[in-house]
C-alpha cells in the first residue's frame, strides 16, 4: 500500500467504517484488537444480518408444527454465537482474498491486513479458530442441520471472488448470509421444507436491497480498480431496482408464512403475515430517504436493516404465543 492511501485510521489501528467509540477500540486488550477487527466485532451489523434469517427460520418452523422445546432455546442461542463466529470467519476470508484490493479503496485501506496489523498467515490461523468453534456448535444440532451447515461453506468460500466475474456479487452474499433460514428450520424440524426455501429466497432479495445500498459507498473506487457490483450495474436506476427487491422480499416471505400453515391457527397466521409487511414498510422508509451520493446516509440506511430484520422476528414471536 502506498503512502498516499494511508488514512488516520490506518495509523491508529481503527477501521474507517467501524462504529465510532466501539468496544473493540475502547476496551479490548491491544493484542486482540486486530483479530477482533478482522472478525468485524467493531461493526456488529453484519452479525445481525447473518443472524436474523436464522431466527426467522426457527420461529417460522415453531409456528409451522406448533412445537416449542428447551432445545429450541439452544438453537436460538447457538445461532447467535454461530453467526458471530461465522461472520467473523467469513470476513477474515474476505479480507485475505481482497488484501490487494482493500489497500486501493479509501473505506477499506485501514483494515488489519492492508494496514499491516495482521499477516496473511496470522489471519488464516484466526479463520481456522473461528470456524472450528462454530463447527463444535453445529455438532449439537441434528444430522440434517449439520449437513446444511457444512454445505454453507461453499457460498461463503465463493463470495469474495464474485465481484471479479459478475455484476451480481450481492446474489452470492445473499446465498451465504441467509443460509441460516434453512439451517435453523431444519435444526427444529429435522428436515428441509418449502417454507424454509421461500424464506431463504426472501432473504436473498432483502440482501440484494441492503447490500446494493452499501455498495454505492464504494462505486467510484470499484470502477477504478475494475471490480463489479449491483451499484455500478444499476447506476441511477438503483431506486427502481430496490423497489423491485422490496416487493420480492415481501411476497416471498408472505408465501413462506402461508405455506408454513402456522399450526392451523387463523389468528396466528394473520399476525405472522404482519411480519413481511413490517419488513417491507421499513424497506420503503429506507427508499424514501435514499441519496445515492451521500456516503454517511447510505451507511446509516444499511445499518438500519438490523431493525428491519428484527420486525419479523418480533412479530413471529408474538404469533407463537397465540
Amino acid at each position: 500500500m502506498t503512502g498516499k492511501n494511508q488514512t488516520p485510521e490506518a495509523t491508529t489501528g481503527q477501521v474507517a467504517d467501524a462504529v465510532k467509540g466501539n468496544w473493540v477500540d475502547r476496551l479490548a486488550p491491544a493484542p486482540t484488537r486486530p483479530y477482533l477487527r478482522l472478525a468485524r466485532a467493531d461493526r456488529p451489523i453484519g452479525t445481525w444480518l447473518l443472524l436474523l434469517p436464522c431466527w426467522w427460520g426457527l420461529l417460522l418452523a415453531m409456528l409451522h408444527d406448533g412445537l416449542a422445546g428447551w432445545h429450541d432455546l439452544w438453537i436460538f442461542a447457538g445461532c447467535g454465537i454461530g453467526a458471530w463466529l461465522m461472520r467473523g470467519a467469513g470476513c477474515t476470508w474476505n479480507d485475505i482474498t481482497d488484501r490487494n484490493i482493500d489497500g486501493s479503496v479509501a473505506r477499506t485501506a485501514s483494515r488489519p491486513i492492508p494496514s499491516g496489523q495482521v499477516s496473511v498467515k496470522q489471519a488464516l490461523m484466526w479463520l481456522v479458530v473461528q470456524a472450528l468453534i462454530a463447527f463444535c456448535i453445529l455438532l449439537t444440532f441434528n444430522l440434517a442441520a449439520i449437513g446444511l451447515g457444512v454445505l454453507a461453506l461453499l457460498p461463503v468460500a465463493i463470495y469474495p471472488f464474485a465481484k471479479r466475474f459478475t455484476w451480481w456479487p450481492q446474489v452470492f452474499l445473499g446465498l451465504a448470509f441467509n443460509w441460516g433460514a434453512l439451517l435453523a428450520w431444519t435444526a427444529h424440524t429435522g428436515q428441509l421444507e418449502w417454507p424454509a426455501v421461500l424464506l431463504y429466497l426472501s432473504g436473498i432479495a432483502w440482501t440484494l436491497f441492503y447490500d446494493t445500498i452499501y455498495a454505492h459507498q464504494d462505486k467510484e473506487d470499484d470502477a477504478l480498480i475494475g471490480v463489479k457490483s449491483t451499484a455500478l450495474l444499476f447506476g441511477d436506476a438503483t431506486p427502481r431496482w430496490l423497489l423491485g427487491f422490496m416487493i420480492l422480499t415481501m411476497l416471498l416471505q408472505m408465501f413462506a408464512v402461508i405455506l408454513a400453515g402456522i399450526g392451523g391457527s387463523s389468528l396466528a397466521l394473520l399476525v405472522a403475515l404482519l411480519g413481511p409487511w413490517a419488513l417491507g414498510l421499513h424497506m420503503h422508509w429506507q427508499l424514501r430517504r435514499l441519496k445515492l451520493d451521500d456516503g454517511d446516509r447510505l451507511l446509516r440506511l444499511f445499518r438500519s436493516n438490523r431493525d428491519a430484520g428484527l420486525l419479523p422476528v418480533l412479530i413471529f414471536a408474538v404469533a407463537l404465543l397465540l
